[in-house]
């Protein structure tokens, strides 16, 4: 059933002078209902109570004379009517608060405000984290939160202003800026390595005792090579299984087996000899870690002055990362000088492993 209609109020030729009889503040109250899914949630974000957001959607949905929302006790919903007219008006709001930050911004002096960012909990540990002392210290006025988290993250509804993500976000509005190479790098404790050796092939896996990681869905997370200049992925059986990277990486530096882990957690144990890896002629295609952020002609000055920083400072720490296998395939090689020889696993099927 299509919604009730409102009779508008009589409206002039002009469709700019019939604009401006359109409250301003029903356009924004509206905006925060459609993003928020709320009008309490709408409310708070706009620092005002329910009603207030409720009479100014109300007053809004007179003057165009369509309902914009079907209202329920459970739920919040837009109609076609106000599906449409959300995605005519919602860039000019957010246009018209660039503009204003922008302004305040240029009119107050250095970058300031609050800034949300969001990143994989074992990237915003070890890189985001230790930068973010830096960063304070140069943009005193920029207040900084850092989430960890694991799931897809929505810019608009979740209020986010920066995304740290392990390869580039499929969104056309979202500008995906390379950070650094995103290397996989199977790794192991010198002890395992003199006990029981390495593999030299993805095939030998199979004679390994192997750390697994459980991702947030229930699956255990594949390892990825490339054999024959083709993609392979395989999910070797677990010795032990943990469903966060740090558990996984000290399980390892304990000698519990082995585990592939990304090259940005591992590169001060490999340097410092307490790792050792191998299969770096397997490693798989590179992803890339990104910086990740809305679409904007102008970007307010806090975004782009963090993104820029973050950027400068992780890519100064990147020639060290890309020296890691090198560094790795001669650790290997220290480690298995007075070892036998593994006997290989020929069978593919039994490695799980496929193209």
């Amino acid at each position: 059933m299509s919604p009730k209609s409102i009779d508008p109020p009589s409206a002039g030729p002009d469709a700019l002078a019939s604009s401006f009889s359109t409250s301003y503040a029903g356009v924004v109250a509206f905006v925060a209902v459609a993003t928020t899914g709320s009008f309490a949630k709408a409310g708070d974000r706009l620092g005002i109570g329910r009603s207030a957001v409720s009479r100014s959607v109300r007053k809004l949905e007179i003057q165009l004379g369509t309902r914009l929302f079907l209202r329920t006790t459970r739920s919040t919903t837009l109609t076609r009517e106000g599906e449409r007219f959300y995605e005519k008006c919602h860039p000019g709001v957010e246009r018209i608060t660039e503009a204003l930050e922008d302004m305040r911004d240029l009119r107050e002096g250095p970058p300031r405000g609050e800034l949300r960012i969001v990143a994989a909990p074992e990237f915003g540990r070890n890189v985001v984290m230790p930068l973010l002392g830096g960063f304070r210290q140069r943009y005193p006025g920029i207040a900084t939160e850092l989430i960890l988290a694991d799931h897809s993250t929505d810019f608009t509804s979740d209020r986010v202003d920066v995304v740290f993500h392990d390869g580039r976000m499929e969104d056309s509005q979202v500008v995906a800026r390379q950070l650094i190479p995103m290397q996989l790098l199977v790794c192991a404790a010198p002890e395992y390595a003199r006990v029981h050796g390495l593999p030299s092939e993805v095939a030998d896996i199979a004679e390994h005792r192997c750390i697994g990681r459980r991702l947030a869905n229930g699956r255990l997370a594949e390892w990825e090579f490339k054999v024959d200049g083709r993609a392979c992925k395989m999910t070797p059986s677990s010795s032990f299984t943990f469903n966060d990277w740090d558990l996984v990486l000290r399980a390892v530096l304990d000698g519990q087996g082995m585990a592939q882990l990304p090259g940005f957690m591992v590169g001060a144990h490999l340097r410092d000899g307490s790792l050792v890896s191998c299969l770096a002629h397997h490693q798989p295609d590179d992803r890339g870690h990104y910086v990740c952020y809305l679409s904007r002609h102008q970007l307010p000055p806090r975004i782009r002055v963090f993104v820029d920083h973050m950027t400068e400072q992780i890519r100064k720490t990147d020639p060290q990362r890309l020296s890691l296998l090198a560094q790795a395939d001669n650790r290997l090689q220290q480690a298995c000088d007075h070892l036998p020889s593994l006997g290989r696993v020929h069978d593919p099927a039994q490695a799980r492993c496929c193209a």
